[in-house]
């Protein structure tokens, strides 16, 4: 159980960046799901709920999903599930559970970077940005691979286009985190292949995405993309299975997910 000495709820964004920049050990509260996994000591909580992030909109071309929203809210959106075939309801509808879903926020999850995270993976093959308070907006890739520091996120953005997209996942049990999570989309002939639960961070198998965005596909081509995905990406071993299980599972999901976004309307 984690412990806090302050909880403040700031009125506005400068403020809570303030306050969050003022010592180390200072935090942004999400849902707390995570922190009530460990023991972290924090010294003031900063809890957003005052700022009013929890939104699905859509606007000018772009779905925005502030903040505070939680995974139930991706989950159940109307047009979530009309856009890129529903797959960002369908990659957290098997997250733990429904009171679980309900007190993960999006912030949260994307901006901990957390390698076993379903939410990542599929937004990785969508066209998707994060607005930050200090960093400003930027792709969602760019944020990912850019070192941690204080900062807070405020909102994502992910643009409304033609795209048909896939997720697939393997759990040991329904309640359980991904052994291994992959989505593919397609955007005319640019394919994206994305592999999470690595158990590292989510990556684009750019090798794989490159091979399938040649025009028509044989299935001698699409069952050599999925061996490029298990081969240029790099997969560990923990609790859930081993880095060869993995890479195994990789080639299999990856096919899965092609022939899924082929057969797509």
């Amino acid at each position: 159980m984690f412990t806090l000495l302050d909880l403040v709820q700031p009125d506005n964004l400068a403020e809570a960046y303030q306050i969050l920049s003022d010592k180390r050990n200072n935090t942004i509260l999400g849902g707390c799901t995570f922190l009530k996994m460990g023991s972290k000591r924090i010294g003031t909580a900063i809890d957003l709920s005052n700022l009013k992030l929890s939104y699905i909109k859509e606007q000018a071309g772009f779905i925005e999903i502030g903040a505070m929203t939680s995974l139930r809210e991706i989950e159940t959106h109307k047009r979530l599930m009309e856009c890129f075939n529903g797959v960002l309801p369908k990659s957290v509808h098997n997250i733990i559970g429904v009171q679980f879903r309900n007190s993960v926020t999006v912030g949260a999850s994307v901006y901990s970077k957390y390698g076993f995270s379903d939410l990542i993976t599929t937004m990785l093959a969508l066209n998707t940005e994060v607005e930050l308070y200090k960093s400003g907006r930027m792709p969602l890739i760019d944020f990912l691979n850019k070192p941690k520091e204080k900062d807070i996120l405020v909102r994502l953005w992910i643009k409304v286009d033609n795209r048909k997209a896939a997720y697939l996942n393997l759990r040991n049990s329904a309640s359980d985190f991904s052994v291994l999570n992959v989505a593919v989309s397609k955007l005319e002939d640019q394919w994206t292949v994305v592999v999470g639960a690595r158990p590292r961070r989510a990556a684009i198998a750019t090798s794989a995405s490159a091979a399938l965005s040649k025009g028509e596909l044989s299935i001698e081509e699409i069952e050599d993309a999925a061996k490029r995905a298990a081969e240029e990406l790099s997969f560990g071993t923990n609790m859930r299975g081993t880095a060869n299980y993995r890479r195994a599972l990789c080639q299999v999901l990856v096919k899965r997910g092609i022939m899924e976004v082929l057969q797509c309307k």
